[in-house]
């Protein structure tokens, strides 16, 4: 956790000299957004992580305004940090996106004299110079690969790509995917990497439009299954999917692992809430990094198997029931691993509540009759007018796995081994520690709950 300021989107989430880095959007020197820094932490687990001094600060010409989001990639050269500086045009002072360069070892980071590498020059007329963000990069053979997220002359969200066999002399491709007028506007933060025999787009559009339980969040991430052919530089995409159904989660980035894992971290935030409680001195957190995989045609997250490697304390309840209200001994906390499986029952809504006192709780409500998962923070502690309650369309079946991950300030819910994940932020007193189960008729469950060292 970094001491103090404002966190937004992950960068650079990358594998360097047998660790795993991940850089983050920062500003130091307030609760609020400011012009953009790189801040930087390493870890060896994905669980507990170190801060390193900021790696990026918009100290030049090219980058005054900010130095925005990026990626990263381990070369001979050192740890390359791809990133977009903003300026703003001398002549009409019009702000500028470009894509700017910086290598380093792990601990210091220098710009390079190249800046800009890539420029919106390089695009054809009438794409913006001024939405032009976000630079994903990767090597294939020989070749090193960009996605940008940017706008085409109607306002239209779209990626582009380019290509480049050294990293600094970069020659435009084409447009990979396209919003067709209709997925939103700008898509910030792309992402593309190859999975389980399938190709995914995943990128954060702006200005989504909700459809039914889809796209609540306004900035929304989402991913795209498809195939790209690598001749034509075109990627054939199916319907966007939401990533996450929870309150809070944003501008998504993955890594691949030595071992062949896919990682996937995001900013665990959402741009339209500013609450925060009254005298705290940061503002912005990510979730933890999640394993992805394709399964029957969809994208499944789970938590990083490192994390039992902290698991104490192990309670565990099987074959319990639950009729009405319900607290079990030894299940409770907040920083914690738990989960509960629905094995059968006669029941409509089944209730999880946690971070729960007299005053508090957060709970979580299947809807079985309507395969319905609601989230619901309005008692977590708010005291601003920000959205509380969320729902998402899930299977309807009686067996049901509810995985809950909690640190202080948040929950993630993993459903149905990773089919489904709602992350909410929770700002609730940590005195509320209960754990309460409400069964309007009667289920049968299994209980297992880990404290989290």
């Amino acid at each position: 956790m970094i001491a103090g300021g404002w966190m937004n989107d992950p960068n650079g989430f990358s594998v360097y000299g047998g660790k795993v880095h991940l850089f983050y959007q920062y500003y130091p020197y307030d609760t609020k957004w400011g012009p953009m820094h790189w801040g930087h932490q390493v870890t060896e687990d994905m669980v507990h992580w170190q801060e390193c001094k900021a790696a990026l600060a918009p100290d030049e010409e090219y980058d005054k305004e900010g130095c925005f989001s990026g990626s990263a990639l381990e070369t001979e050269e050192g740890h390359v940090l791809l990133y977009t500086g903003v300026t703003k045009d001398k002549k009409s002072g019009q702000e500028r996106q470009n894509q700017c360069i910086a290598i380093g070892d792990g601990s210091e980071y220098k710009k390079t004299a190249d800046c800009p590498v890539i420029t919106g020059e390089m695009m054809p007329q009438g794409f913006s110079r001024v939405d032009f963000r976000d630079p994903k990069v990767w090597k294939e053979g020989d070749c090193y690969y960009l996605l940008a997220g940017n706008r085409d002359e109607s306002g239209n969200g779209q990626v582009v790509l380019f290509s480049s066999m050294d990293l600094y002399n970069w020659r435009y491709e084409g447009v990979l995917a396209h919003n067709g007028g209709v997925i939103g506007s700008m898509w910030e933060c792309p992402d593309f990497f190859a999975l389980d025999g399938a190709d995914v787009l995943i990128c954060s559009p702006q200005d989504m439009k909700a459809q039914g339980y889809e796209f609540h969040n306004g900035n929304n991430a989402v991913y795209f299954l498809g195939s790209y052919d690598k001749e034509q530089k075109l990627f054939t995409k199916e319907k966007p999917v939401s990533l996450d159904y929870g309150l809070d989660f944003y501008a998504p980035q993955t890594t691949c692992l030595p071992d062949g894992r896919r990682i996937l971290i995001a900013w665990m935030h959402s741009w339209d809430d500013s609450f925060i409680p009254k005298g705290q001195r940061w503002k912005g957190m990510m979730t933890l990094p999640r394993e992805l995989s394709i399964v029957d045609g969809r994208l499944f997250q789970r938590p990083v198997r490192e994390l039992e490697r902290y698991w104490k304390n192990n309670v565990c309840y099987k074959k319990a029931r639950i009729e009405g209200e319900r607290q079990f001994e030894g299940v409770s906390g907040r920083t914690i691993d738990f989960t509960v499986k629905i094995l059968s029952g006669s029941f409509r809504e089944f209730v999880v509540d946690v971070a729960g006192s007299d005053e508090y709780f957060t709970r979580f409500t299947f809807q079985k009759e309507k395969g319905i998962m609601e989230v619901d923070r309005t008692y977590s502690g708010v005291t601003k007018d920000i959205v509380c309650i969320r729902r998402a369309k899930m299977d309807g079946s009686e067996r049901v796995k509810l995985r809950f991950i909690m640190d202080k300030n948040s929950v993630e819910l993993f459903v149905n081994d990773g089919e489904m994940v709602l992350s909410t932020v929770i700002y609730t007193p940590l005195k509320a520690q209960e754990i309460r189960f409400i069964c309007d008729g009667s289920a049968l469950v299994d209980i297992e709950k880990y404290e989290i060292e």
